[in-house]
């Protein structure tokens, strides 16, 4: 027997937990079902646990979450830490594992606060030990304080990679060198786009100071790198990089790489709904409507899954998904949902202005867009990028064709590691858009599942 709650939200992020206070003081029941032992979503993670001293090393804006995640935990909302969805149907029937134990629940509605990850950044020698994401090392701060020991390079670009340097510096990391993508010229083009970023003025001072705490630390920092490549055989010993037509390498045993984050779609795609390819943040997003309802009728999406915009635009949209939930339940009139609308996207239309200039400022270079052919881009199954325009000269059309051509994004990430990437080395090589080529048909199990587990579910 199933379960049934009026809404289902997964995810406990900003979005998340905004949608969820909201409609809760509606009467709505609700029920949050969360990867994580603790709410905060990947911004806010284990705020609640944090000592003063952790919060203090992280930042006022990661200590600010500590309010929202305090007034969730207080409210009495049904709850679900540490659950894992491995199933959502169209029919909004929603399947997850707690410690080993499955269970279903329905809902008349479902949002979809899944967040975003890092784009994967494919160079030579990406898969060796010793070379993570800035992500992962910044998760590593935030859930127990742990640093590298040793010094350690950053290499990409993006708002991300800086914050990051500028914690390790408070924490007394060692940053050999800052090895950074972005050049001069980009700063120039993203100028055009500045008079609409003012209304942002507190993010772009934000990334002032970053800057600024970069520099007075002293660290290296290369910038208009190219041909990144981490040297070394079972270990990362090195980075090697192009900067301003020199050759440079970089000794270290310890490599965070970053390039953006994007949206985790996979959860939207595998309900089928529709998406499109935006261009701006070269990803792909669900179409959505003025209240974040997919293409499939009582799906909502909110947060960074449906368009990466940082932690306060999330939880505006939370509250903009929420107010659309509570009108087409019967919990709102048209005047109250358009009135309470009114004043929430007039507040994320404040920080979405800062979109288009940071799109244009740390977009991707081409080489990691198209990475070389010797270099691995489905982890899982270990195929390169030649591999993959070498099915594409022989006929392959899109990325499920290169599952039968060669198993790429069959592994356990389902191509979140190798998806975008693959369509767009396959639009490279045919000369199309990426939106012609399209991503992988994502089917469940959407996480692992043992067969036991499954057998228990009734």
């Amino acid at each position: 027997m199933s379960e049934h709650v009026q809404v289902v939200i997964l995810g406990a992020g900003p979005a998340g937990l905004s949608a969820a206070l909201q409609l809760h003081a509606e009467g709505i029941s609700v029920r949050v079902l969360d990867e994580q032992a603790t709410p905060g979503g990947q911004i806010y993670r284990e705020v609640s646990l944090a000592s003063s001293k952790r919060k203090a090393l992280l930042g006022k804006e990661y200590a600010a979450g500590a309010q929202l995640v305090t007034g969730f935990l207080r409210s009495g909302i049904d709850y679900v830490p540490g659950a894992s969805v491995w199933f959502v149907s169209p029919e909004r029937e929603i399947h997850y594992r707690v410690a080993g134990e499955t269970r279903v629940v329905t809902a008349d509605r479902v949002l979809f606060c899944s967040g975003a990850y890092e784009r994967p950044m494919p160079v030579p020698g990406w898969t060796l030990p010793g070379v993570m994401t800035a992500g992962a090392g910044q998760i590593l701060l935030k859930t127990g304080a742990s640093v590298p020991n040793g010094p350690v390079v950053l290499a990409g670009t993006g708002p991300l990679l800086y914050l990051l340097a500028v914690q390790y510096v408070e924490a007394g990391v060692k940053i050999k060198a800052l090895v950074d993508t972005s050049k001069r010229s980009d700063a120039l083009k993203a100028a055009r786009y500045l008079p609409a970023a003012l209304p942002a003025w507190r993010q772009l001072l934000k990334g002032i100071l970053l800057m600024a705490r970069i520099r007075r630390a002293g660290i290296e920092w290369y910038q208009g790198v190219s041909n990144i490549a981490i040297q070394g055989t079972s270990q990362a010993e090195g980075v090697r990089f192009t900067s301003n037509g020199i050759e440079h390498h970089v000794d270290c045993s310890l490599v965070l790489l970053h390039q953006g984050i994007v949206p985790n779609t996979h959860p939207t795609l595998a309900i089928g709904a529709e998406h499109r390819w935006d261009e701006g943040q070269l990803c792909w997003i669900a179409k959505q409507d003025q209240w974040g309802e997919l293409s499939v009728p009582g799906f909502f999406v909110a947060g960074d899954g449906a368009g990466v915009n940082g932690a306060e635009a999330a939880a505006l949209q939370g509250r903009l998904a929420a107010t659309g939930i509570a009108h087409s339940i019967g919990g709102l009139t048209a005047d109250e949902a358009a009135k309470r609308a009114s004043v929430v996207r007039h507040a994320w239309k404040k920080f979405n202005s800062i979109r288009p200039m940071l799109e244009r400022l740390y977009r991707p270079v081409v080489e990691l867009q198209l990475p070389s052919d010797d270099t691995i881009i489905c982890r899982c199954e270990e195929v390169t990028a030649g591999a993959v325009r070498q099915y594409a000269a022989l006929g392959c059309l899109g990325p499920n064709q290169t599952k039968a051509f060669g198993r790429c994004g069959m592994g356990p990430c389902q191509g979140r590691q190798c998806g975008l990437a693959v369509t767009q080395i396959l639009a490279g090589a045919r000369g199309v858009s990426p939106a012609e080529v399209g991503y992988y048909r994502i089917r469940p199990p959407l996480k692992p599942i043992t067969l036991a587990e499954l057998a228990r579910e009734e």
